[in-house]
């Protein structure tokens, strides 16, 4: 890492009021450079107390009234109390365009450089500020969009993902530290540290341990990306009707003519702090229409991607519809919505007993918003969410999931090894192994810089 001071804008431009922040050795020098304030001379700004925050005005030239570009707050912090953990600034000013760019230029020709996208955080990491997955948990914390992700991200970032994986690494640490004790002593043939019994079962506790948080990856990124909801059905009961509906925004056509929708439409909704991106899809029919054939294919594949599937009928659906639909949505949560039931004398109901066995049948009218407010219960429910605590660690990141996958690989060697009583050295070997790929992930083991280059290139430049 250079020890040159990086400076950039750290808020959304065109705001009322935007900061810009100052990192490294010389950032307090330069400011002094630029920072004049009634109370105190401009020299004394490396000395000011640490998180101290000062009135005064940036200006070309600090001994004239004639050159000040804004009236503005600094905020000090010195070394290692900052983001960073270097003497860094950020200055408050107006949000105008032109201000932040004369506050950016001034401070580039005073000895600054612009900031790279994700250096303020890298810089944090590379300073022991936070561990890497910590770091990537800022990311996704500005990235969250609902309730469900900002909670994760914030364990992630008040370090619960990086305690898990201490204590799992501290136990693989001592197993192997036993191993490699016998092989210290090889010499004693029947000299043996670690009880090959008791590490066979500690062995398969820590797999099991791995292969949850390994598990909760899917999980983690449905709540990242939404969790997808096709909502299906023949032409003309009401798709996008509905759609329109749980949005409370005309998004879809609607019409009475059949085969309106020729392709799929998605957009997303928050239901009790989680996203779920729906899916509007072609009515199924028979039709020699060859686009409207395409848009039915798009019907079956978003099927095959959602979570949740809606079937919309208006109609008492036959028994092979049923069998046929389950069949579809075999390893999915599927919901049939019975629509229009504005058009239904007095409380008709489906018989449930019979061709509907099996699955639960919502009652809805899509044109009159009744209904809505259960069937948004229903998909939430549907969507088997775990209730998150501040304890729980869901996996989020990909590069987090592959490492975990590949340290269950280790572990797994490790327990067929114990099976077929391997020598300790082989053993030893694999668990070295899992400990590594364990440590990419918070960034003790020294990372390749294409790697760092490649976490913190998705950053926001001011991050």
């Amino acid at each position: 890492m250079t020890n040159d001071t990086i400076c950039a804008l750290a808020t959304p431009v065109g705001g009322a009021i935007a900061i810009i922040r100052i990192s490294g050795e010389r950032s307090l020098e330069i400011l002094s450079h630029v920072f004049s304030s009634r109370t105190f001379s401009p020299s004394l700004i490396p000395s000011l107390p640490v998180r101290s925050v000062h009135y005064g005005n940036i200006s070309d030239n600090i001994s004239s009234k004639d050159d000040i570009i804004d009236e503005v707050l600094i905020s000090v912090f010195r070394a290692p109390h900052s983001y960073t953990g270097e003497d860094s600034a950020e200055i408050s000013c107006h949000g105008s365009r032109y201000v932040t760019a004369r506050i950016l230029e001034l401070l580039i020709a005073k000895g600054a450089r612009q900031a790279n996208p994700g250096e303020f955080t890298q810089r944090a990491f590379l300073n022991g500020k936070m561990d890497l997955s910590q770091a990537e948990a800022v990311a996704d914390l500005i990235a969250s969009s609902n309730r469900a992700t900002h909670k994760i991200a914030m364990s992630q970032l008040r370090g619960q993902f990086s305690s898990e994986l201490s204590q799992l690494r501290d136990k693989l640490l001592h197993l192997t530290s036993l191993l490699e004790l016998e092989l210290d002593f090889s010499d004693h043939e029947d000299l043996e540290f670690a009880d090959r019994s008791k590490l066979f079962e500690l062995t398969k506790e820590i797999d099991s341990h791995i292969t949850k948080l390994a598990h909760s990856f899917e999980t983690g990124q449905a709540l990242k990306q939404g969790i997808p909801v096709a909502i299906v059905g023949k032409t003309n009961v009401g798709k996008s009707t509905l759609l329109n509906a749980l949005l409370k925004d005309d998004r879809a056509i609607v019409s009475d003519i059949h085969g309106t929708t020729r392709d799929t439409i998605e957009d997303t909704i928050d239901i009790q702090g989680v996203t779920f991106r729906f899916i509007d899809t072609a009515g199924i029919r028979q039709t020699q229409d060859t686009v409207e054939q395409i848009g039915i294919e798009r019907t079956y594949a978003a099927i095959d991607k959602a979570r949740i599937v809606l079937w919309l009928i208006d109609a008492e659906p036959s028994a092979t519809e049923v069998q046929d639909m389950q069949n579809r949505c075999a390893d999915k949560s599927l919901l049939i919505v019975r629509n229009k039931i504005d058009l239904i004398n007095g409380h008709e109901l489906l018989s449930e007993g019979e061709k509907c066995s099996m699955v639960n049948v919502l009652r809805i009218s899509a044109k009159h918003a009744l209904g809505i407010e259960a069937l948004e219960a229903a998909i939430y429910k549907a969507a088997d969410i775990p209730t998150l605590t501040d304890n729980d660690v869901i996996v989020t990141n990909a590069r987090h999931y592959d490492a975990l996958i590949r340290s269950h690989a280790c572990i797994q060697r490790v327990i067929d090894g114990l099976q077929m009583q391997l020598s300790g050295d082989l053993l030893s070997e694999d668990l070295r192994q899992a400990l590594d790929t364990l440590a990419e992930i918070t960034g003790g083991q020294i990372t390749p810089n294409e790697v760092l280059g490649n976490i913190f290139k998705h950053f926001c430049v001011g991050k």
